[in-house]
């Protein structure tokens, strides 16, 4: 495996740590609307399904519930009220993405999380990024490759140059169309049904300091 030009990164579930910002909306929601409490780990499993999955499990619904729409949107909206509060950068990465910089290998940010979130998130949790990539910037968001083929063309290396980190089989998916390297985050969020063997990605990383392992093989 050659030496990267640049590694692309998910957010949620990859770089950062999103998941207590929405179990405190899930958990606070529910309250208001007198529904039992879930478990934190349940309303974690969901965070890289995104705000419908999540609004689905906060109200208990079906996924073509028609109320699934507004529900997502009062779920966002709350959201964007506790975002990095308690999200943070997974631990081990304030190490990591130094060592990239100091090696000369770019990192960008490569989400299907919107424009409006990513940028109030990254500031609050101290990340600085040069290329953030999200699904308003692109045609078809990811699996497709569409947003990982921008990245690197803002970094100006080949695609075939980088390598992409995620923590879900669509980050796998999208890696392999773009014709990058495909490195699965094991430590994000992947829910007890899945299992991450099944996504077929180049390597697997239990934790973020393991990423540099791999550049020294």
């Amino acid at each position: 495996m050659s030496r990267p030009a640049a590694i692309l990164f998910d957010l949620d579930g990859t770089l950062a740590d999103t998941a207590p910002d929405f179990i405190d909306v899930v958990h606070s929601l529910r309250a208001e609307d007198h529904l039992p409490p879930l478990t934190d780990d349940a309303i974690r499993q969901q965070v890289s399904n995104g705000g419908f999955a999540l609004a689905c499990l906060t109200w208990d619904l079906a996924a073509d519930d028609p109320q699934a729409g507004p529900l997502r949107q009062r779920l966002l909206d709350r959201y964007e009220q506790l975002i990095g509060r308690r999200g943070r950068v997974f631990p081990g990465f304030e190490e990591v993405l130094p060592v990239l910089e100091e090696r000369g290998i770019h990192w960008a940010i490569v989400t299907n999380k919107p424009r409006l979130y990513t940028d109030l998130l990254l500031p609050r949790i101290n990340l600085r990024c040069e290329v953030v990539i999200c699904p308003e910037d692109v045609e078809q968001r990811k699996p497709a490759p569409d947003a990982l083929f921008k990245a690197a063309a803002q970094l100006g290396v080949a695609p075939d140059h980088c390598w992409y980190v995620g923590d879900h089989i669509r980050d796998m998916e999208a890696a392999r169309a773009a014709k990058m390297v495909s490195i699965a985050a094991t430590f994000g969020y992947i829910e007890d049904s899945d299992d991450p063997l099944s996504w077929n990605a180049d390597h697997y990383i239990g934790t973020p300091q393991a990423l540099l392992s791999l550049l020294t093989h």
